[in-house]
């Protein structure tokens, strides 16, 4: 990088001071991340916008412990400073003075060796995995401790929370009663295991994804339909809880605390909004420029996943290929808009092309109701 743009992004880029953070620690920022040096102090030059802070401490034996992260809006020229905390080996959330950082930034040129330059060649990918991140979102997300964890911390409930088991009675020797009872006492040991819940105020608060899958008064063909096609709950959301936009942009979310963050719970609720917005065929119209994002979005994280997330997520029925075979379905009809069936085109073509993926006989209700192509060998008919 050249002097000029170096100094123009040293005075109009944000500065995030790490202070007294143990050497080897993994740190990163964004989609990059290094183990830390003895004069590391923090990263300087970032973009103004949202970006996603994280780290992991590592004993003296080379044992990593879990991932903790968090999200912040960085405006220009803002000096962002926080403190590694010895006791309980983790960063602080306590503020550090404005007195401590003053005399720091009167020394910048001093402090300038000890500060890392944000990746810049990861800033593209970095923008378009959180397009629709806005402060107001990850305000409503973000745990109330400010922390996002890849391990929740848990605690037990109290005795008189917990469910209790029912009382089991052997009346005789009945192969049914038998088994009867294996399964009660099943239920009976599960019971009898402490109910663990998330330390209030250290989980992300996601959206809830509406439980009700029909409206009231649905006659049993009506309710059939509902739960064959889920527009009314994609609506119920989009109407009550969310909007349109808000719901990519906490998919974006789930989609990071997943993939640098490290974190299952985000990613049951980015598997959650995708099968929800696949499984919907009548309210695509209705919603069709939020329908053209999805597709954009989902396209850029399918690419983002490394290999090794991919062949879980495939191994796991690859409900990605599922519910998008689905979703392509709907999207063929005569009534949807062109650019959207453009953009599905594109997505068929990128995923065959990198994946293997089969998208044919879309027309097809099942895929297993397709047509098969059998070799005949030399016979001719």
């Amino acid at each position: 990088m050249d002097q000029p743009t170096a100094k123009k992004l040293l005075k109009h880029g944000a500065i995030f001071l790490f202070l007294d953070v143990p050497e080897g620690t993994e740190f990163g920022i964004d989609l990059k991340s290094w183990n830390t040096g003895e004069k590391f102090r923090g990263v300087k030059m970032i973009p103004p916008g949202i970006h996603y802070v994280f780290y992991n401490s590592v004993s003296s034996t080379g044992d990593t412990a879990p991932r903790v992260g968090f999200f912040h809006n960085f405006k220009s020229g803002e000096v962002l400073a926080r403190k590694w905390d010895k006791i309980n080996e983790d960063m602080s959330m306590d503020v550090v003075p404005q007195s401590e950082i003053s005399v720091l930034m009167d020394n910048i040129r001093m402090l300038d060796q000890f500060l890392g330059p944000y990746p810049f060649e990861i800033l593209q990918r970095w923008k378009q995995l959180t397009s629709h991140l806005n402060e107001n979102l990850l305000y409503n997300l973000m745990p109330l401790s400010g922390k996002i964890r890849s391990a929740l911390e848990l605690v037990s409930c109290k005795d008189c929370d917990r469910p209790k088991g029912n009382k089991i009675i052997e009346d005789g020797p009945s192969t049914s009663k038998r088994r009867s009872t294996r399964i009660d006492c099943d239920e009976l040991l599960d019971n009898l295991l402490p109910d663990m819940k998330p330390i209030a105020g250290t989980e992300i608060r996601f959206t809830p994804i509406p439980s009700k899958r029909y409206p009231d008064g649905s006659s049993p063909s009506e309710i059939t339909k509902h739960c064959m096609d889920q527009s009314y709950i994609l609506d119920v959301l989009l109407e009550d809880s969310i909007t349109d936009m808000d719901l990519l942009g906490e998919m974006q979310f789930s989609y990071i605390c997943f993939l640098v963050g490290h974190s299952m719970e985000a990613f049951q609720q980015w598997k959650q909004i995708i099968c929800l917005v696949c499984s919907c065929e009548d309210i695509i119209v209705k919603y069709q420029s939020m329908y053209e994002e999805f597709l954009s979005i989902l396209e850029m994280h399918v690419k983002e996943i490394p290999e090794e997330f991919l062949a879980d997520i495939c191994s796991n029925n690859n409900f990605v290929y599922v519910k998008l075979r689905q979703l392509f379905g709907y999207i063929i009809m005569p009534r949807v808009s062109q650019k959207l069936k453009n953009k599905v085109d594109r997505l068929i073509k990128m995923l065959s092309k990198n994946y293997d993926w089969d998208f044919s006989h879309l027309e097809s209700e099942d895929e297993d109701d397709a047509p098969v192509v059998v070799e005949l060998g030399d016979c001719t008919y």
